[in-house]
């Protein structure tokens, strides 16, 4: 009924527009008059919007008939007689899984198969396909025909289908069970349909008149439960209630639906009116039929398709309402009904309306619920009271009784006929004395429903898979809906679960939701499904912090996001939108790649009934299904059963699987919050952890803050004490536990250290260097860098993490000590989260506690110092400690690596001393009062024998004595020995090692790895993982045990390569598995790595050890099967094909089959290595050609001549590739190597080059004897003469090789200067700058690679420059030599010199002093007979140079030029050259002799006011030629400024380093290198009188010195640290120093 319609008004029964004395008058003011004339019972009735004049009276007996049209009788027939083909599918398309939507486009509308596999891939179910439209399909890769043909097909299929009204129907009859409806699951829609039309109800039949109930369709949102005034729930906007129907069994409630006026319309005071008037009458007659009941305001009572629509109502305050309910209830009841009227009616309660993407609104649904419980109405009748205005002062009462009819109220006393009235009160006493009797009997019959089973300890059972506590290694996903904040507190079970991804579908959790509740005190972050990329599963972990915090996922969008990846959607268009990104982030973090399936549970939180409507929660539910397999790894927690009810239901429908035994639903989220708490572990740790502070102060660690730094474990100064455990039974159990661990091999724990100081404990045994390590890093304030790096040495295996952590325990109150526990983190992250543990608990106040840092094995120390003093320096106090790194480092040569290593370190190997043998034999003694079998703990043991190999030896024959090395334990033990021999640090997941083993159900942990691989167990360790994901690995307790193992199965005949062919065969290793990407890489770096002894390995290998084993053992055959079985298991790797070009080159001598899997390799990743390989082959080639050509034939020659060719061709590209390398991505190993600048292809080049130029030399057409010959060659190589100068010959043989010869007359014309080229090249990178690292053997390959290029160079000189007999006898011939030929002859003895160039002017700093004189006086000759207007820069610059370096070795010299004339000279140079030119050696000469001073000399210089650009200058020249070295090589200091004026002021370092062999800095022969690196050398008091300090300011992190009022220069600081971040102005003074690049600062010292 329209609500804007007068009502009609009853002399009887006034209308309730005027029967309050609040209710103002809304007519036209005028007071209305009563109409004595007869009225029908339908206009006399009251004007509520629920009475229809058209509905039948319940009184009369008669009831209408019904009227509802059933199905057609084809559809049933259509929808129940479906042919064989489609019997599988669902009848309703809705129901379709992606399967059967492929299933039918490819059978049934023959759509091509990759069309239908592509949306199959895309996740495309039934649901999803009903609603996509054409253009949808196109944008999925359809094809716009077939997007049209599959339009039509599924219209026509959805024509023939059930309706979605019978299915919305059926769906409410199970959406609650106090909803009025039965919640029997019907399998035959005839019985679902017979079902429907029995239970609506007859007067809603009537109108029902639009359309055939079939057709309808509409979303269905779940009532909240009866009587359940805190339960949350949630309505959805414009989705609908169920229909009202009539009383059933009394108990069951009946609903009305109500819409308030519009508060634009009415004013507050009106609406609270309508809303009481409503209610009250609502009341009454539920109270009078004794049925329970439940009113709803703001949902849709129009009889029509839009019955029972949510609308919801925008209320001001509540308040008003619980008032307004409060104060009227006397108003409209008897004195005598009161009590019972407050008593069967409950207060309102409001609904929040969400929005249809899961956003909150601002209306709410407003429910009131009548409980006429017997005890309080008995048998009376409650009439309900009105107030009448009149046209006297006074207000009239009248009186209105409402009973139910059906599914509508009707007021009794509303008939105008007296008589008809009379006989209706008189039959209603006895129909309420019925009703109450029959209420009565329904109450005594109903019970509650039966108790559930101990669902607490089925809960217990579920979360801890049958184990006593709550495991934290297992990774818990959530997946939840909207929770209401009442509910929120007992969320907190959540912060005690080691959370790994939550999927939340609540738009706005992060604002006022579970997320915001979370994030109080633990760290997540916040994505979305779209960021979870199946393409590079590791780039994906690093970059959203996997394994680390927790992933807060909004899988239905974030409140406020814009963005069509981020923003909520309604359940259609998140089908169509977002179903896909769901799925691929489920099979992401599902994947046994990732996690291992025992490991995972999955716990489903639902607040809310789910429905057919709340489809995304229920597609991520079955997305979760098909990836985990089942239910095995799940658990969902219900708010209730009409909760669970909902939910089983639908899994039923969709997974057909029962899943009450995985479903918690009788228990509060506060007893399930409880129980889960009670379940954790005892802690280990501290509730409440502190770090030590400035002043003895300590501050509390909050666990979110900690949870910031996640690649640091923090070791906190009250480690290990007040712990929960220390409170448990178990605490003795656990001691001996964590003893036993590591004893048998096990990383040592900080519980370790805690026991040992108890007590009656013997004391951590302390290595003989404990102390000296100690006293290195102690005290703090004798270190005067910000960043220091302290260096231990050891073998592999014999304690020297330990002793690390074991430093770090002592100092923990003195340093706030933390170890990097992620092996994979960068070091930019892990300076982040050093300044975060640094300044933690800090603000303004001065001074800091450093940080102790343990690093183990770290790739790049050097760049993590960088790293920490850019991040987590602090300008204030430049000279103070901030972060001392303590890096272990495993070599093979830890005496020789302490020895050569520029930081300050200690060394252990393993071999015990005296005293620490006693150490171990008493600890020994003690562990055999303390436990069962101390001689098992084979790796205290191992050490307490001394490391010896017969122990190992017998050890390990003892256990494997009755080993069947075909069994799956000698198999798992063979992969591991192998792996383990060869591999640092490698291991296997423990889930592949369970799964090679069939342990079949790991879930429950039924069988373990340690039963099954009994007896030999005890040779293995399981430890935690943490790179790129958190897990258990295994791996044996020791790599001497792994090497005696493959011993033990060679004497069972099982070959290296056996192991090696089944490890590389066996299919589930490669599958998907935890770890395997790690895996992969060992085993790939297992066949490639080879040893280099600068890398501080023992040896260099020509190929990866197993493989040189193999070889030995084997024979070279063996290798090439092995390697290429690897080529084919790893088809993605460059490298293993590469190793097996040079294992074909080198050892097999195949070059075309070499060739072939070179270029195999290139074609898979270009880089200079492996075109460095190309060349190699081809140079093997030409050298296995000349070696065995007895006789030169024109034939061969053109062959070598060739394959030169192609080989220097090769090694060109090699040369372009090293300035932009990239490493193979399943190379292991090359993130340990330091970065390098590849130079082979330069070296190779000038081999091949040597190589094929002594071939054609050695032609027996050019014998030596015959100079003439000999010298057209020359000439011709030279450059000088044309090829065809070598003329025709009579012998047809030889004139055959010169025709060769001539046509490879370009590339012959080439080599020298070629060769000119790389001897330049090699010049500059040896020369201008150095390692960036200092390497820890002396034997490196920058020294090998220099003594190669010198050999090569003195091939050179002989072969292209003329001896001293061949020049004298030249001269005696022709005495008269032109100036120029002069010149060149001097140029040509420069070039023989090696100081034809800046670069080797700058090396002849070394040369005795008579040879610097004759280079000097070359280059005076040059330049000051050069034929041309002005010489060239280069040979100014060059004549330059060699004066300053004349004059750093002898000062008194008199070839030496003065000064001023110096500077003349390199005046006018800069003049014509001005700022661009592309030569940093002339802007390096202008720092030299140009650097400001108080000599006013420079002032008469024009150039001199230019010098800050000059600088600059210096600097981009230097980086234009030689930027693509950066990253390995830095640019050395020549010379410093000195005091002094002219040249004396420029002060080479050779002349310092003389300084400090003459001083007393270091006993016995000083390490002038490390004197250097450190510093020490700016302390030496004659290096500090030569030197001058110049003095300038820090400001915004750069160093800048000024001279007078225009000049002021920027200096770059020679170390790291040297200036803090923070960019303060600071007064600083330093002493500088000249490079190519510019001018650096040493020795910087804040003058403050």
């Amino acid at each position: 009924m329209d609500p804007n319609k007068k009502r009609p008004v009853s002399p009887t029964s006034p209308s309730l527009q005027s029967m309050s004395p609040e209710r103002p008058d809304m007519s036209s003011g005028k007071k209305r008059k009563k109409k004595k004339k007869s009225r029908s019972a339908s206009a006399a009735s009251p004007s509520l919007k629920s009475l229809s004049p058209e509905r039948p009276d319940l009184s009369s007996g008669n009831k209408p008939e019904r009227n509802v049209k059933t199905a057609n009788p084809g559809v049933r027939q259509t929808l129940t007689g479906k042919t064989e083909d489609a019997a599988a599918l669902p009848p309703s398309m809705e129901d379709w899984t992606t399967e059967n939507v492929e299933h039918w486009l490819k059978t049934k509308l023959r759509i091509p198969p990759n069309v239908a596999q592509n949306l199959y891939v895309q996740g495309t179910t039934g649901a999803g396909l009903a609603s996509f439209e054409k253009q949808d399909l196109i944008e999925l890769g359809v094809p716009p025909a077939q997007a049209l043909q599959i339009v039509r097909q599924v219209e026509k299929f959805r024509r023939s289908e059930p309706s979605a009204a019978t299915e919305d129907h059926l769906e409410t009859q199970t959406v609650s069970a106090d909803s009025g409806f039965h919640s029997e699951r019907l399998s035959v829609l005839q019985e679902e349909t017979d079902v429907y039309e029995e239970h609506i109800s007859e007067s809603f039949q009537k109108q029902l008149q639009i359309k055939p109930f079939l057709q309808m369709k509409r979303p269905v949102s779940a009532m909240r439960p009866f009587d359940k005034s805190s339960v949350p729930v949630f309505y959805t906007e414009h989705h609908f209630l169920p229909a009202v129907v009539g009383p059933s069994n009394l108990l069951e409630p009946v609903h009305e639906y109500q819409l308030l006026p519009d508060s634009e319309e009415v004013s507050q005071k009106e609406a609270l009116f309508e809303f009481t008037s409503e209610m009250f009458c609502f009341a009454a007659s539920c109270m009078n039929s004794r049925t329970n009941g439940t009113i709803h305001f703001g949902v849709k009572d129009k009889p029509s398709e839009e019955h029972g629509q949510i609308i919801g109502h925008k209320i001001s305050s509540r308040s008003l309402y619980s008032e307004a309910f409060e104060l009227n209830v006397s108003k409209y009841f008897d004195q005598k009904h009161i009590t019972s009227a407050r008593t069967c009616i409950r207060p309102p309660v409001f609904i929040q309306v969400q929005r249809e993407d899961g956003t909150a609104s601002d209306k709410c649904v407003i429910e009131v619920d009548v409980i006429p419980l017997y005890s309080e109405t008995l048998e009376s009748v409650f009439y309900t009271i009105f107030n009448i205005p009149s046209t006297e002062k006074h207000q009239s009462k009248s009186e209105c009784l409402f009973v139910r009819d059906g599914s509508r109220k009707v007021n009794i006393l509303s008939d105008s006929n007296p008589r008809v009235l009379q006989d209706k009160i008189k039959d209603i006493d006895e129909k309420v004395k019925h009703w109450a009797s029959a209420r009565r009997a329904a109450e005594q019959r109903h019970e509650p429903p039966p108790s559930c089973e101990n669902q607490g300890q089925r809960l217990k059972q579920l979360i801890t898979r049958g184990q006593d506590g709550l495991s934290n290694s297992i990774q818990v996903f959530v997946v939840t809906d909207k929770c209401v904040s009442t509910q929120l507190e007992h969320m907190d079970f959540l912060k005690e679960l080691n959370l790994f991804a939550v999927l939340d579908f609540d738009p706005e959790s992060a604002k006022d939701g579970t997320c915001h509740f979370y994030r109080k005190d633990r760290v997540a972050n916040l994505h979305f499904p779209h960021m979870y990329s199946t393409q590079d599963r590791t780039s994906v972990i690093a970059k959203l912090n996997l394994f680390k915090q927790t992933s807060w996922i909004f899988c239905n969008g974030q409140a406020g996001e814009d963005g069509d990846l981020e923003k909520p959607l309604t359940p259609g268009e998140w089908l169509k939108k977002r179903s896909g990104d769901i799925t691929n982030m489920v099979s992401f973090l599902c994947s046994p790649d990732l996690l291992p399936r025992h490991g995972l549970l999955v716990i489903i939180i639902l607040h809310s009934a789910v429905t057919i409507n709340s489809r995304p929660i229920l597609e991520t539910f079955c997305a979760l299904y098909r990836s985990l397999k089942g239910m095995d790894n799940m658990l969902c927690l219900c708010k209730d059963a009409t909760v669970f009810s909902h939910w089983k239901n639908l899994v039923e429908r969709w997974c057909e699987e029962d899943i009450t035994n995985k479903c918690i639903h009788s228990l509060s989220f506060q007893e399930i919050s409880s129980t889960i708490k009670t379940l954790k572990e005892p802690q280990t740790r501290a509730s409440r952890r502190f770090l030590p502070s400035t002043g003895s102060s300590s501050v509390q660690l909050e666990k979110k803050d900690e949870e910031m730094m996640p690649d640091l474990e923090i070791l906190c100064e009250n480690e290990c004490e007040n712990t929960e455990i220390e409170t448990k039974q178990s605490y003795e159990e656990f001691k001996k536990n964590i003893e036993e661990d590591f004893y048998r091999g096990g990383q040592v724990s900080w519980w370790n250290f805690y026991l040992s100081e108890q007590p009656g404990s013997l004391p951590f045994i302390k290595r003989d260097r404990y102390t000296e390590l100690h006293r290195i890093i102690c005290p703090v304030q004798s270190h005067m860098s910000p960043c220091v790096i302290v260096s231990l040495f050891h073998h592999p295996g014999c304690g020297g993490t330990t002793l690390a952590m074991h430093i770090l325990w002592s100092l923990k109150n003195k340093f706030r000590c933390a170890v990097v526990k992620n092996q994979m983190a960068t070091n930019k992250d892990i300076a982040l989260q050093i300044r975060t543990l640094l300044t933690y608990g800090k603000q303004d106040q001065s001074g800091f506690t450093p940080v102790l840092l343990l690093t183990d094995n770290w790739y790049d120390v050097e760049d993590l110092k960088k790293c920490v003093i850019n991040t987590a320096s602090d300008g204030h106090h430049p000279n103070n400690l901030l972060v001392l790194i303590l890096n272990c480092e495993r070599t093979p040569f830890p005496n020789e690596a302490s020895r050569y290593s520029d930081n300050p370190n200690v060394c252990i190997s393993a071999k015990l001393s005296r005293k620490e043998k006693d150490l171990f034999f008493k600890k020994y003694e003690e562990l055999k009062d303390s436990h069962d079998k101390p001689d098992t703990f084979y790796v205290f043991m191992i050490m307490k024998n001394n490391f010896s190999k017969d122990y190992i030896s017998d050890l390990v024959n003892n256990i494997l004595k009755d080993l069947d090395v075909g069994s799956k334990q000698g198999r798992l033990l063979g992969f591991l020995a192998l792996l383990n021999t060869y591999v640092h640090d490698s291991y296997m997941s423990l889930s592949l090692c369970e799964e090679l083993m069939e342990i079949r159900n790991p879930l429950w942990r039924q069988e373990t790895l340690e039963d099954k691989m009994n007896p030999y167990s005890t040779l293995l360790k399981t430890f935690d993982v943490e790179e790129h994901g958190t897990y258990q690995a295994v791996r044996l307790l020791h790599q001497m045990i792994a090497e005696n193992c493959l011993k033990v199965f060679k004497e069972h005949k099982v070959s290296l390569s056996d192991i090696t062919f089944d490890l590389l065969n066996y299919e589930i290793i490669y599958k998907t598995c935890m770890g395997k990407d790690f895996l992969t890489q060992f085993i790939h770096s297992m066949l490639v790595t080879r040893t280099r002894r600068e890398q501080g390995d023992d040896k260099n290998t020509l190929f990866s050890p197993l493989i040189e084993d193999i070889q030995k053992e084997e024979g070279v055959d063996k290798v090439n099967e092995v390697l290429e079985r690897a080529v084919k298991r790893f088809d993605r790797s460059a490298t293993l094909p590469q190793a097996l070009a040079r294992h074909m080159c080198l050892n097999e001598k195949d070059f075309d089959s070499a060739l072939k899997w070179a270029l195999d390799a290139q074609s898979k990743r270009s880089n200079s290595y492996i075109a460095d390989t190309v060349g190699q082959v081809y140079k093997s080639h030409l050298k296995k050609i000349i070696e065995d050509s007895k006789e030169q034939s024109p034939e061969s020659l053109d062959e070598c001549l060739n394959l030169a060719s192609k080989a220097a061709s090769a090694f060109r590209d090699s040369q372009e590739l090293a300035k932009k390398d990239e490493h193979d991505p399943l190379d292991l190993h090359f993130r340990k190597v330091r970065k390098c600048y590849n130079t082979s292809g330069y070296l190779g080049e000038t081999e091949v080059i040597m190589m094929i130029l002594d071939f054609i030399t050695g032609l027996p057409i050019f014998p030596a004897s015959d100079r003439h010959e000999r010298d057209k060659l020359l000439q011709v190589l030279r450059g000088n003469q044309p090829v065809s100068m070598l003329g025709n010959y009579k012998d047809s043989g030889v004139d055959a090789i010169v025709k060769v010869l001539k046509d490879h007359g370009r590339f012959l014309v080439s080599l020298k200067p070629r060769l000119k080229d790389i001897f330049t090249f090699f010049e500059n990178y040896f020369i201008y700058m150095k390692p960036r690292h200092a390497l820890l053997q002396k034997d490196t390959g920058d020294e090998r690679n220099k003594q190669r290029v010198y050999d090569q160079f003195k091939k050179y000189i002989k072969l292209f420059m003329c001896s001293e007999e061949e020049k004298l006898s030249e001269r005696a011939r022709n005495p008269n030599l032109s100036l120029q030929q002069v010149i060149d002859d001097h140029r040509r003895n420069l070039e023989m010199m090696q100081a034809d160039s800046f670069a080797g002017i700058l090396q002849s700093l070394n040369h005795p002093l008579d040879k610097i004189e004759n280079i000097v006086k070359k280059w005076n000759f040059i330049f000051e007979n050069s034929l041309r207007r002005f010489p060239s820069t280069s040979d100014t610059v060059n004549y330059i140079l060699a004066n300053i370096v004349l004059h750093s070795v002898n000062p008194k010299s008199r070839l030496l030029k003065k000064y001023e004339e110096l500077v003349t000279i390199l005046n006018d140079t800069l003049q014509r050259e001005g700022p661009r030119s592309n030569m940093p050696e002339l802007y390096y000469l202008c720092m030299l002799l140009m650097w400001p001073s108080t000599d006013q000399t420079l002032q008469n210089f024009t150039e001199y006011s230019n010098i800050t650009t000059y600088i600059a200058s210096a600097k981009r020249s230097f980086h234009k030629r030689f930027s693509f070295m950066f990253p390995s090589r830095s640019a050395i200091a020549y010379f410093f400024l000195g005091k002094s004026r002219g040249l004396k002021r420029i002060i080479c370092k050779l002349y310092l380093d003389k300084i400090l062999y003459e001083s007393d800095l270091n006993d016995g022969e000083p390490n002038l290198h490390n004197l250097w690196h450190t510093g020490q050398v700016w302390s030496a008091p004659n290096i500090q009188k030569k030197l001058l300090r110049v003095k300038g300011r820090s400001e915004n992190g750069e160093i800048y010195v000024t001279y007078g009022a225009n000049t002021k220069i920027m200096i770059r600081p020679a170390y790291l640290g040297d200036i803090r971040s923070g960019c303060s102005r600071e007064e600083v003074s330093f002493y500088i120093g000249f490079t190519m690049e510019g001018p650096v600062a040493y020795s910087v010292k804040y003058e403050s």
